[in-house]
């Protein structure tokens, strides 16, 4: 079973329960953190132990268990996205020094710390069914607490057009873990003003 095939199974866990359920009453803060610690803890067994895990057998204990920021719910926000009319094709340096191309869908647009923000988000090139947006971005924690490179979302589509972002979700690319892997850096765009302190943390930290 894959890392994304065994994230999936707590997805309702680990989004906010409003998203779960119709009721009226208020989130449960309690069961959104515990879903979460939980595939946070899978993950790391995914890591830890998969043959198709990214992290070098010989970097597994200086690396594993992933540190993170204390799970806030307070950064799991609403979102709108506008959709980009062409669907505009940005060239993304990786860390290999090659070129991603990949193809803006539209901007998602949320108030974050008490301000207005946004990023883009992003598929492959030629992309024909869209089911998962890709949002990497910086902020101003990147280089300092969080890597260098900066960090990634991956968000399903809605029908509706409004998403969570949920930053307590924010992961480092492959490439923090092993040098062989290709991963495209946040566009300008992308890069935050303001310091989120949820999500993964720098490795090794």
């Amino acid at each position: 079973m894959t890392l994304r095939v065994k994230l999936a199974v707590v997805a309702c866990a680990i989004a906010p329960l409003a998203a779960c359920s119709s009721g009226p009453s208020a989130p449960d803060d309690s069961a959104y953190v515990e879903g979460l610690a939980a595939a946070r803890t899978e993950k790391d067994i995914y890591l830890g132990e998969s043959p198709d895990s990214p992290v070098p057998e010989d970097r597994r204990e200086a690396l594993l268990p992933l540190p993170y920021y204390p799970i806030d719910p307070s950064y799991a926000v609403p979102a709108a996205l506008s959709l980009a009319s062409e669907r505009p094709v940005f060239e993304m340096p990786t860390s290999t020094g090659a070129i991603r191309r990949m193809q803006l869908v539209g901007v998602l647009e949320f108030s974050l710390l008490g301000e207005s923000r946004s990023l883009g988000a992003f598929v492959p090139e030629g992309t024909q069914q869209i089911t998962r947006l890709f949002v990497p971005f910086a902020d101003l924690t990147t280089g300092e607490s969080t890597y260098s490179a900066g960090r990634y979302l991956d968000i399903d589509t809605t029908t509706t057009g409004y998403y969570t972002i949920d930053f307590n979700q924010a992961y480092n690319p492959y490439c923090a873990y092993n040098d062989s892997y290709e991963c495209p850096f946040p566009p300008p765009p992308n890069r935050l003003n303001a310091s989120v302190l949820a999500g993964e943390q720098a490795p090794g930290g």
